[in-house]
């Protein structure tokens, strides 16, 4: 029985659902540069996480089916990536309270869509360990990229690339990867803690490279452990999910809840907490904040409300086939 509770189908595209995912994959890009933000927890909106996940853990024993189903995803990935560094990466640079507070907010007006997975659960005392869990580790987190950031720690900690550089890299990104498929972990936020956020993003430049071959031995590693993780994790979550759906999620739910918390407290944010002891707070940046923060909430929160009155009426339209 709990194996075929692992066989997902996965769903047939339309323009309407192709551009979902692709949306999806959007997000799960721009987590790679914005602090706090989880791509997974959008999967969980669209109510795609758990075909997400079997798409990855099957890709080679399905391959068309799960390629198909993934490219979308990939192609909005690489845009969000690509529009993370032109653009967010840029604007965190300019105004990175208000920005930080707009994609809080937005992390904040979706979190009742994963709070949706427990509906009906009963909260027993191990699943209640598994939430606080959940919330204490991006919380943790962010704390120790903070602190590493008044420390000066933060930044890649070499320029010439060594061999136990790629070993390390692997491990790195193998985490990483875990952070794309389990809501409420933020890749951001775990390079900060590590040391290896800024340095990573400003190698990313001809003059670096020109300077730096090496640096793509690490790329390489990366990549490498990225895919591993991304792969080895989604499998294990699949079948997780088909042996304690409910008990699984208590842990996802603290995480998405902890990774809005986190938000405010990293190795970027502190940067801004610093500015303000020193210059004084600027109150347009509070007022702004606050106002991204408002919209962002009321923005995911319509798109949740969406999703569920569409998930209301398939489910009224099945039952009806069903009586037929």
């Amino acid at each position: 029985m709990a194996k075929e509770s692992l066989e997902i189908a996965l769903i047939k595209y339309n323009k309407k659902t192709w551009s979902k995912s692709a949306l999806l994959g959007f997000f799960i890009g721009l987590a790679v540069i914005v602090p706090g933000i989880s791509g997974s927890t959008v999967a969980i909106i669209f109510k795609l996480y758990d075909q997400f996940l079997y798409a990855i853990g099957n890709l080679f024993k399905k391959f068309k089916q799960c390629f198909l189903f993934l490219l979308p995803i990939g192609i909005g990935m690489v845009l969000g990536v690509l529009l993370g560094f032109i653009t967010v990466k840029q604007l965190l640079d300019i105004l990175p309270f208000a920005v930080v507070c707009l994609f809080a907010g937005l992390m904040t007006g979706a979190f009742p869509a994963v709070k949706d997975e427990l509906k009906g659960a009963k909260m027993t005392g191990k699943r209640i360990a598994l939430f606080a869990l959940g919330v204490l580790i991006p919380v943790g987190l962010g704390c120790v990229s903070a602190v590493l950031a008044t420390k000066g720690s933060c930044g890649m900690a070499f320029l010439t690339v060594k061999w136990w550089h790629v070993i390390l890299a692997l491990a790195i990104g193998f985490v990483v990867g875990v952070t794309q498929v389990v809501p409420g972990l933020s890749a951001s936020a775990f390079l900060m803690a590590v040391g290896w956020f800024s340095g990573l993003m400003d190698s990313v430049s001809m003059t670096f490279w020109s300077a730096n071959p090496k640096i793509f031995l690490l790329y390489a590693g990366l990549g490498i452990g990225f895919l591993l993780g991304i792969f080895v994790f989604s499998k294990l979550l699949t079948h997780l999910f088909g042996k304690a759906r409910h008990t699984s999620y208590s842990m996802i739910v603290g995480l998405s809840l902890g990774s809005i918390l986190s938000m405010f407290c990293n190795g970027d944010i502190i940067e801004v907490y610093t500015g303000w002891a020193s210059s004084g707070v600027n109150p347009l940046d509070i007022i702004l904040g606050v106002v991204l923060f408002a919209a962002g909430i009321a923005g995911a929160y319509l798109l949740v409300r969406y999703q569920r009155k569409k998930d209301a009426e398939n489910a009224a339209l099945e039952s009806t086939e069903e009586a037929v």
